[in-house]
């Protein structure tokens, strides 16, 4: 005769009891009724429109930079929030480990220096409306480009081409004389628009028309990068993400779709580079290093790769926690020189308490969730 032993209780922790709070506040949205979810939406997008007036931020407590212009904060926040959107068509859907974004962002930004300043040897001088969508086409061609002969790779070999590309745009923006170095590009025009009384919408000190641009883009982006990911395309991509082998087997072109990824990806970031171009109305090798594209990495997955809410939070936060730092001091040590260094510790607790991100997707979380069910039934 055998007898059981059952395994003691397991007592719930503070993390438990966080984390079971975080899934039923998803439970309750998903099964919230269609106009309750729409309305909730308008009142965050119409809440992010307003978040630049003065009149409206200050009182929102501490939330605003007090070392920095917090209207170009947010213009920062929007191009990281714009970028993260885009790599997590990359690496969150097609999950192809991508180290080299930021080399598409540099293109789009430099497309649109070399066509429109003065300062260029082609002495074009086109218009920034004019030059957006050739900045993006000229992104798109790169990704081609670079994955055509590189997609067939895997995993850290991948990884490895693509942080490669980005040395080789730095380097190349360094040394070339075509691109000016650190000399760079000015008097990059502005979008274009003007107040009735003639003067320009987009200026040189009010970071706001920019910011409303870039969130709008957003917008559009999202909706785009959504309907997408619902397609035969995004299903082609979440198969490859999962096995890429068996996506093959069942008759996944899987090599068209990730090139479709990579060239998807590099157009968004084309279009930030164009975005800060027009903004900045300067542009040289100093805005394109290699840490760029690992915070960029980083803020997708600290959001939740594989979800565009949670790639979306996850360049915000990072890019604003970066910010926040700036004007600081703590016993006379100005902490924005170690602002890397508490992202970094936030990252380490962030990837033990909770490695799917903040807001990972269904799928993720499922299997997170599995995993702790096998951990604690071990024990």
């Amino acid at each position: 005769m055998t007898t059981t032993i059952d395994p003691p209780e397991r007592r719930e922790t503070a993390v438990d009891k966080l984390r079971h709070g975080r899934e039923a506040i998803s439970e309750r949205w998903h099964h919230a009724p269609r106009w309750v979810r729409w309305v909730l939406l308008a009142a965050v997008i119409v809440f992010f429109y307003a978040l630049p007036n003065k009149e409206f931020y200050q009182y929102l407590g501490p939330i605003p930079t007090p070392g920095a212009n917090f209207t170009q904060v947010l213009f920062t926040v929007s191009i990281y929030v714009l970028l993260a959107v885009g790599l997590n068509i990359v690496v969150g859907f097609a999950g192809l480990l991508d180290l080299g974004y930021f080399g598409f962002f540099a293109v789009g930004a430099y497309t649109v220096a070399v066509l429109t300043s003065p300062s260029s040897n082609l002495k074009t001088l086109w218009p920034w409306l004019l030059v957006v969508p050739i900045a993006i086409a000229m992104t798109m061609v790169s990704g081609v480009m670079l994955g055509t002969p590189t997609l067939r790779l895997r995993g850290d070999y991948l990884a490895l081409v693509t942080l490669g590309f980005a040395e080789m745009i730095r380097i190349a923006a360094v040394s070339s004389p075509f691109l000016k170095g650190q000399r760079g590009f000015s008097e990059i025009p502005h979008p274009p628009g003007k107040y009735a009384d003639g003067r320009p919408f987009f200026g040189v000190l009010d970071a706001r028309p920019y910011y409303w641009l870039v969130l709008t883009l957003i917008i559009l982006v999202v909706i785009g990068v959504r309907n997408l990911t619902h397609s035969r395309v995004g299903r082609a991509w979440i198969s490859i993400r999962e096995d890429e082998d068996a996506a093959q087997l069942m008759g996944v072109p899987t090599f068209k779709f990730k090139l479709w990824a990579f060239a998807s990806g590099a157009a968004i970031a084309g279009l930030a580079g164009a975005l800060f171009a027009g903004k900045q109305n300067f542009v040289n090798s100093q805005n394109f290093e290699l840490l760029n594209s690992i915070i960029i990495l980083a803020a997708v997955i600290f959001g939740g790769s594989g979800n565009i809410v949670g790639a979306m939070v996850g360049g915000g936060l990072v890019a604003y926690m970066i910010e926040r730092f700036r004007g600081i001091e703590l016993f006379g040590i100005e902490l924005y020189e170690y602002r890397f260094l508490f992202f970094g510790l936030v990252l380490v607790v962030m990837m033990i308490f909770r490695p799917q991100g903040l807001i990972p997707n269904r799928r993720r979380a499922a299997e997170f969730k599995d995993r702790r069910k096998e951990v604690i039934v071990g024990e």
